[in-house]
């Protein structure tokens, strides 16, 4: 049985930066990399760099995003 559950790359987390500086919609940015609405939001609290982005949005940064899910890798 294949698993419906894949581990976002370092392109998506690029893809979701760019998209949503951009001022697109978790839902739209979730359609475009495959994955669910929920993902991104977990996504974005993830890469969030503690600042606003010019949407006054909390800001993301795919490197942080990726920083902390290797740590979780190895702490594992």
């Amino acid at each position: 049985m294949e698993s419906k559950y894949k581990y976002l790359s370092f392109l998506d987390r690029q893809t979701i930066e760019k998209m949503y500086a951009a001022g697109a919609r978790p839902i739209d940015i979730a359609e475009k990399i495959g994955c669910h609405t929920a993902t991104v939001y977990t996504e974005l609290q993830r890469g969030h760099t503690g600042e606003l982005d010019a949407n006054q949005r909390p800001a993301y940064s795919a490197e942080i995003a990726q920083k902390t899910v290797q740590e979780g890798f190895r702490r594992r």
